[in-house]
């Protein structure tokens, strides 16, 4: 039997990244190019779910004004109004957000905000990843 060189007792990694603020979390974004794992947003997720779930309780009739389904919900109806503008996001993108890889400017503040009417739009507006 041979014994194998002796293990350094210290070893040294160098990673290039930044850290960016992500709905008031700090969080490391790597460098272009470098293979990461994302981390799902439960906030977006969650904003998500919700959006679409009123979305379905309007569409299918159990409620007929958004204003009705705000006060069942105990919600500011301008808050729902601008929840269920997600609903309006390009799908590539919603996929991104529930995958993971949605760009660092997809934040649920940016995400409330008003959105180009045009999908093409949306990956350079929130850095989605492809």
């Amino acid at each position: 039997m041979t014994r194998a060189k002796p293990v350094p007792e210290t070893v040294t990694v160098h990673i290039p990244f930044r850290l960016v603020k992500r709905g008031g979390r700090k969080e490391m974004q790597m460098p272009d190019g470098a293979s990461g794992h994302s981390k799902m947003d439960n906030t977006l997720v969650k904003a998500l779910a919700r959006a679409f779930r009123w979305k379905r309780m309007l569409e299918t009739g159990e409620f007929t004004t958004i204003a009705e389904l705000a006060d069942r919900e105990g919600i500011a109806l301008s808050y729902m109004t601008r929840v269920l503008r997600i609903t309006l996001l390009a799908p590539n993108l919603v996929e991104a957000i529930l995958e993971g890889r949605q760009g660092p400017k997809a934040t649920l503040a940016k995400l409330l905000e008003p959105v180009s009417a045009k999908w093409e739009d949306h990956n350079d507006q929130f850095e989605a990843n492809r």
